[in-house]
């Protein structure tokens, strides 16, 4: 964003998932090529690790504002938009990135990007839990979601076939413009340990670890899993060790030792942990969903979601051969280099410059990008 005139964007996140991840290395990416980025919390405030992840050159504001999907009877709305009418007031922005979407039908004066990272519906339909959502604040939620695509300048999704689900769900009247989420790596993986690795909520139905619990108790190599254990009781398998929530750099050095990250996931709508530890160097072994596949497809072993024996099967068969193994670490290394955050801000910033300009470009013709 970096000219003439210097930019100055409005961007929200919240700290729950890997929206932060996402958010922080965007804004501070964007900050370093020029551009005034103020970065609003939705949702719990982050924790102190969590504010480390964001570059001093970024303004962060810290809201007590409602998640979407914490508030679907949308009660908090009025106190959002009057909130985020101040500090509109007060820093004037040129332009506005959402990573949430009710807030996009606040009446912003400047042009409004939603980013699509995932939603309830589409999680209710991977996971086969769609009962809940004939509830009245659900179908409110719904409504919030479709306005918010529909009064967006512009909305993005990380991937196409995440792009084609909320196509199905919401019938936009735009298209996506599809941009690869991206992640910082450092330099060369370092020696991988017989270990395995996980991260995800135990408890969480999409990211279905109940059947790598299943798996893991006939495996020779340890399985750890990073996030909370939450509803989960106690330890689920002997071979699994639960991690608990961890700090950005604490999961990153576990996959920097781990020789195969797992991911059974029902739902994705990109993987940013899958990403991450590829970068790092770690053997794939993904779920065969359609995100994944257009992703992956060719540096990763795929399993079918709730195929616990077969999960047994491709790891194990993982773990007793060095020579496979070593060869899909280069490949998800070498695939994960395609998702950089240096590709990904060059994306957005292109854009934003075609939601800013005062004439038709290319740009704004974007549907899909490649990066």
């Amino acid at each position: 964003m970096s000219g003439p005139s210097t930019r100055t964007i409005l961007m929200t996140a919240d700290s729950v998932g890997g929206v932060w991840t996402y958010a922080t290395g965007l804004a501070s990416a964007l900050a370093a090529s020029g551009a005034n980025v103020c970065l609003v919390t939705m949702g719990p405030r982050p924790r102190t690790d969590q504010r480390a992840m964001v570059s001093e050159a970024v303004r962060l504001i810290e809201s007590d504002l409602a998640l979407e999907w914490q508030d679907p009877e949308g009660k908090d709305i009025p106190e959002a938009r009057q909130f985020l009418r101040d500090l509109e007031r007060c820093i004037g922005p040129d332009l506005v990135h959402l990573n949430s979407y009710r807030e996009a039908s606040f009446d912003w004066r400047a042009p409004v990007v939603v980013v699509a990272h995932s939603c309830v519906n589409s999680w209710g339909v991977a996971c086969d839990d769609q009962a809940f959502l004939s509830e009245p604040k659900w179908r409110t939620y719904s409504r919030l979601v479709e306005d918010g695509l529909d009064q967006a300048d512009a909305w993005v999704s990380p991937t196409q076939a995440f792009a084609a689900t909320m196509r199905g769900l919401y019938r936009p009247r735009t298209d996506a413009v599809v941009i690869r989420n991206g992640a910082a790596f450092g330099g060369a993986p370092q020696p991988k340990k017989c270990l395995m690795l996980a991260a995800g909520r135990m408890w969480d139905a999409a990211k279905n670890l109940a059947v790598l619990a299943e798996a893991a108790k006939d495996l020779d190599w340890p399985v750890l899993v990073a996030g909370s254990a939450g509803r989960s009781a106690g330890k689920p398998a002997c071979r699994i060790e639960l991690l608990g929530e961890l700090s950005h750099a604490e999961l990153s050095g576990h996959m920097q030792r781990a020789a195969i990250f797992v991911s059974p996931a029902r739902y994705e709508p990109f993987g940013l942990s899958v990403l991450e530890a590829a970068g790092a160097g770690c053997a794939l072994v993904l779920s065969d969903i359609a995100t994944f596949r257009e992703l992956w497809d060719g540096a990763a072993l795929f399993v079918a979601p709730d195929d616990a024996d077969g999960l047994r099967r491709a790891l194990d068969d993982l773990c007793n051969d060095p020579l496979r193994r070593t060869r899909l670490q280069r490949a998800s290394h070498a695939r994960a280099r395609r998702y950089s955050i240096k590709s990904m801000t060059e994306v957005y910033v292109r854009l934003y410059r075609s939601l800013l300009s005062p004439k038709p470009t290319a740009d704004a013709e974007l549907v899909e990008v490649r990066t």
